[in-house]
């Protein structure tokens, strides 16, 4: 279905808006790929916070001018679908990761990150990003290690003291 000009802008000014907020963006094709395949990809899309789309690629361009994904327009040849991540930066590259696993036809083309475009194997390196969560524990351990190293010290030091005091107590009582 042909796009009018009013509709070729509104998918521009949504694709931008998407781009401003992005972490992350996976550029994949997908020509090949069932209907169902994609039907279950949205659908877990949807619920991982990844905005997944197929746009032409000349309008995919002008949406990411000025942004961060300007760098990726030299990439945009054949038929390809976006997805970028809204809520963490890994969550499309593990989408794209799960899903290309059982579909042959579904390739990473381009990955996106902070302003610099990654070749598809990078797609690899975004998916063992970890989740917030993970990252907010993982932080969590980093800032209580310490203070379990100093209680440690101190319980080591304790019982050390502790323990010529209870040989001396013992000792006149035998």
């Amino acid at each position: 279905m042909a796009l009018n000009l009013a509709q070729k802008q509104e998918v521009v000014a949504e694709l931008a808006e998407v781009a401003k907020k992005a972490h992350s963006l996976v550029a994949v094709e997908y020509a090949g790929t069932t209907v169902s395949s994609m039907t279950a990809m949205r659908k877990k899309a949807r619920e991982s916070g990844v905005f997944l789309k197929v746009v032409k690629n000349t309008l995919a361009s002008r949406a990411v001018v000025g942004t961060e994904y300007e760098v990726i327009k030299d990439e945009l040849a054949g038929p390809l679908m976006y997805a970028f991540s809204m809520e963490e930066p890994g969550a499309a590259g593990r989408l794209i990761k799960e899903f290309a696993k059982g579909n042959d036809k579904l390739k990473a083309k381009v990955v996106a990150v902070g302003g610099k475009a990654y070749p598809a194997s990078h797609v690899e390196v975004l998916a063992s990003l970890p989740t917030r969560d993970q990252a907010l524990s993982m932080l969590l351990s980093v800032l209580v290690e310490p203070a379990t190293r100093v209680a440690r010290v101190l319980k080591a030091y304790a019982e050390k003291d502790n323990a010529p005091a209870e040989a001396a107590v013992e000792a006149p009582a035998a």
